[in-house]
């Protein structure tokens, strides 16, 4: 083989592996985008960016190759699909770090700290500081929990039930599956803030009849940082309990993300 043929052979076999690359980089981006412990603005787009290659590039090497595709609408509408089943995967297991955000938001307005609020670097809103410390907390536990080798194995097996370039069997299915998981998502935040509220609730109704009673005592005064004060011991009892709930509400969105790919 002549050296003119062999960079010809050579350079098609590298744009096919590059073809494939960017084929399984869609769906792995646009999920990844979505995932607030790795999308948003929590990571660099570069860094963000070169994770993305690595997995697509290792995908190409387990997985069947796509099948070759023109510039034409069957491509426009074979993007499209794998920007759907990504952000629809990414979309579910968001909601299970909202039920965190939610659950701080929650005790936050028991304690008093609801105008304590800082920049969410997801959305670029103003969140409350308690939302963000749930937050924090949420993506530690997922983490430790083997959240993302969960996820890079979720990935793998979407390309086996919908492959590249297959139409998605079901799309209001798919579409309607992550609402589903709203329901779920937040009667898991309610309940993790739930005996936190309650105790807080008890403790201001207290000074509330305190104040009734004896109209020198100043519930702004006194109540205000005893509330903090109760809040704080009571998450950090919280602390204590809130792995298996959160491993709890993991196993759940990822079960409902593999309800999407069938």
């Amino acid at each position: 083989m002549d050296t003119v043929t062999l960079t010809t052979s050579t350079g098609v076999d590298l744009f096919a592996m590059l073809a494939a690359v960017l084929w399984y980089a869609i769906r792995i981006g646009a999920a990844l985008q979505v995932l607030p412990a790795i999308g948003g603005r929590t990571m660099p787009v570069r860094a963000r960016l070169i994770l993305v290659i690595a997995l697509s590039a290792t995908m190409s090497t387990v997985l069947p190759a796509p099948p070759p595709m023109g510039v034409d609408s069957a491509t426009v509408l074979g993007v499209l699909r794998e920007f759907t089943v990504g952000i629809a995967i990414g979309l579910v297991l968001r909601m299970a770090f909202e039920a965190g955000q939610l659950a701080g938001e929650l005790v936050s307005q028991g304690m008093g700290l609801s105008f304590a609020t800082m920049a969410d670097p997801l959305s670029g809103a103003s969140s409350p500081v308690l939302s963000q410390w749930f937050f924090l907390v949420f993506s530690l536990l997922f983490f430790t929990l083997d959240g993302h080798l969960a996820l890079i194995g979720l990935l793998h097996d979407s390309y086996a039930s919908l492959p590249i370039g297959q139409a998605l069997p079901d799309l209001q299915a798919l579409l309607s599956a992550v609402p589903a998981f709203f329901a779920t998502a937040l009667r898991a935040g309610v309940l993790l803030a739930l005996p936190v509220v309650m105790a807080l609730l008890s403790v201001n109704i207290a000074f509330g009849v305190l104040s009734r009673a004896a109209a020198q005592l100043n519930p702004m005064a006194i109540g205000l940082p005893v509330s903090l004060l109760t809040g704080l011991i009571l998450l950090m009892l919280l602390m204590r309990q809130l792995l298996a709930p959160v491993q709890a509400l993991f196993d759940s969105a990822f079960l409902a993300a593999r309800g999407l790919i069938g």
